[in-house]
């Protein structure tokens, strides 16, 4: 416990964390979803204000996941599992506190995000929409974990969190995420890593139909977030077997 309390005034401290799991997720949602003349427009079971304010707490779930794995497991790589080994404290149980901090750092971000969304003119039909969504977007976060973990393994340097960060706002950019797509890069879109779990958080106001026109079956999205969290899971035992390699 006292390690996590560290661990959490830690990251309060540190701007890049603040700066990209909080501040960015909020600025975001403000610009493209708040302020947009569009904002009051329906969007299946919500409005336009809500659709944007979800899939920008699950771009700032998926930073914090990514962000805060890959730095820990950098921090093992860089000599702190001989560190750990002179404490009471077992290298499961400091990964342990590195994953709650990060899930606790997640829930922040949606919730901050959720707070402004619901001072600011999202809505959806029934509270039970807000909760799913919130639940969605946690539960599909660890797959970003994972991410992250691999990331860090595979690089073993301070530049790993940057590198997994930057990552991810690809990711969002190619992926639905931040301005609906159409044609071919929607196309494309389809097949990118953060496609499949921000619609699936999406879900419960959408049921899968695309601003665009058209929608996603519930299995393809699915089977996005499955392929890409086996992809992810590949990437973290290839991140381990070369940190072995490395010692």
């Amino acid at each position: 416990m006292p390690f996590f309390i560290v661990e959490i005034k830690r990251q309060l401290r540190n701007p890049y964390t603040l700066a990209f799991t909080l501040a960015m997720p909020i600025a975001m949602y403000l610009l493209f979803g708040a302020n947009a003349e569009y904002a009051d427009e329906s969007a299946g079971n919500g409005n336009v204000a809500f659709y944007v304010m979800a899939s920008m707490a699950a771009f700032g779930t998926a930073t914090a996941m990514t962000s805060m794995c890959s730095l820990a497991a950098s921090e093992v790589g860089q000599g702190w599992g001989r560190q750990i080994a002179m404490t009471p404290l077992t290298i499961a149980g400091y990964a342990l506190v590195k994953v709650v901090t990060a899930v606790c750092f997640s829930a922040i971000s949606t919730a901050a995000v959720f707070a402004v969304g619901a001072c600011t003119g999202a809505a959806a039909d029934g509270l039970w929409r807000w909760f799913a969504v919130a639940g969605l977007i946690l539960a599909g976060g660890f797959m970003f974990g994972l991410f992250g973990l691999g990331v860090g393994l595979a690089f073993n340097s301070d530049s790993a969190a940057a590198l997994a960060s930057i990552s991810i706002t690809f990711f969002g950019f190619f992926g639905n995420v931040f301005m609906p797509l159409e044609g071919v890069m929607l196309d494309i879109a389809h097949f990118t890593p953060m496609y499949g779990y921000v619609a699936l958080a999406r879900w419960p106001i959408t049921e899968g139909a695309l601003l665009a026109g058209g929608s996603d079956p519930l299995w393809a999205l699915l089977l996005n977030v499955l392929a890409w969290a086996l992809v992810f899971a590949a990437i973290t035992r290839f991140g381990v077997l070369r940190s072995r390699q490395r010692r």
